[in-house]
């Protein structure tokens, strides 16, 4: 029998608290594998356009079945849901352990990945309410930065000591993902007893792509934060190459503690966001979607490892500040509409489509032998032009 939705919605709830620890998890051993796959593919011989290939067949599956993980979210209790996908992560995880083709296995993590993030948001809305619900953002987004922080840092100096021991210990970090996704209420599925057909489920998703796209709100939000989330995972792939060539090291951990400086900053910019922006005041995160792109540019310039980290730190900042409202506003609007599970897929759909045709097109510049700091420039232009525009649009209408 499923509980009812609990009346105590307070940020610090025992539901609360269970999302917040197992999403930390989660995200903790997705950034450590990441890292630890990667120095598989460096130990390996493997070519240096092949690491975002890696990338792009975990965004892949997020396109593959965006179609489908919104109905399932929204059709089964969303905790359980989550403890699901965190099991196909750690069958990911584990398959790479035993000399399965990462390749094969990174993809089975990505299946998880798309089942669970129509989950991880949606539930927020059923925890919490109202005003609370963009600090539960916040909350939602300073742990899962703090596990990129953390995540990063442990894959790749695990990676530096033994390959396969970093490995083993992602696989361990997601059996206890598991285990914490067992503490959140058994809530009330949102939308039961939808048909499971094909053609009517992608036929319902697609009407709920359609709905959120002509809606200007949530039009706005999910054109933003698939900008930032596309340049943020070739950001990631850019500092890879971008330490030998800029500053000479040659070690796994170094990148990692790069990212991790931008994780710090995106937890100082969440909690800023929920301070500072309301659902009524979305726009005040434009300015700083556009010197998100004004500091990666002036970044790729650097050749010093301390203005690197400070330049990283204030990206990330200027990211938290940005994308923490745009993702209280689809789960608010998308809640009345198509429901909380199919806006997060829908979001999903556009935030990995952004990634992979820019993981596409960074993986064909590095093979046509554009220099990595061109390539840095590049796409920090672009991403000021394309914030620019949206805001330009989006007040003119």
């Amino acid at each position: 029998m499923h509980e009812s939705v609990p009346t105590n919605t307070s940020l610090w709830s025992k539901g609360m608290k269970a999302v917040i620890v197992a999403q930390f998890l989660s995200a903790f051993g997705d950034n450590a594998l990441l890292f630890a796959t990667l120095a598989l593919l460096k130990a390996e011989f493997y070519p240096d356009w092949s690491q975002p290939i890696l990338q792009m067949v975990f965004v892949g599956a997020y396109i593959l079945f965006a179609p489908f993980v919104g109905q399932i979210a929204d059709s089964f209790p969303k905790g359980r849901v989550m403890m699901v996908a965190n099991g196909l992560k750690l069958l990911g995880a584990a398959s790479i352990c035993i000399g399965i083709n990462p390749f094969i296995g990174y993809t089975l993590v990505g299946v998880g990945a798309a089942a669970y993030s129509p989950a991880k948001y949606g539930i927020l809305g059923e925890l919490t309410t109202g005003d609370k619900l963009v600090k539960a953002n916040g909350l939602m987004e300073s742990s899962t930065i703090a596990a990129i922080l953390l995540g990063s840092m442990a894959g790749g100096i695990l990676a530096d000591w033994h390959v396969l021991a970093s490995l083993g210990v992602c696989a361990l970090v997601y059996a206890g993902a598991v285990a914490a996704n067992l503490m959140i209420p058994r809530l009330a599925a949102a939308r039961p007893g939808q048909s499971w057909r094909f053609t009517p489920m992608t036929r319902s998703f697609f009407s709920a792509c359609s709905l959120l796209w002509r809606n200007g709100e949530t039009r706005f939000s999910l054109v933003g934060t698939s900008l930032f989330w596309g340049a943020g995972v070739t950001l990631r792939f850019l500092l890879v190459l971008w330490v030998p060539v800029a500053l000479g090291i040659t070690d796994n951990a170094t990148p990692t503690y790069l990212n991790a400086m931008v994780a710090v900053g995106i937890v100082v910019g969440a909690g800023l966001a929920a301070r500072l922006v309301t659902l009524e005041t979305v726009a005040r995160c434009m300015p700083a979607g556009i010197l998100i792109g004004v500091a990666v540019t002036f970044f790729s310039l650097q050749h010093a490892l301390l203005p690197a980290y400070a330049i990283l730190m204030l990206i990330g900042m200027l990211g938290g500040f940005f994308v923490v409202p745009l993702n209280a506003l689809l789960q608010e609007r998308g809640k009345r509409s198509v429901g909380a599970g199919n806006a997060i897929a829908v979001q999903n759909l556009g935030e990995n489509t952004a990634m992979l045709l820019m993981l596409g097109l960074y993986s064909l510049a590095v093979k046509v032998g554009v220099p990595v700091v061109g390539v840095g420039v590049g796409f920090g232009v672009l991403f000021v032009l394309a914030i620019a525009a949206l805001w330009i649009w989006q007040r003119r209408r």
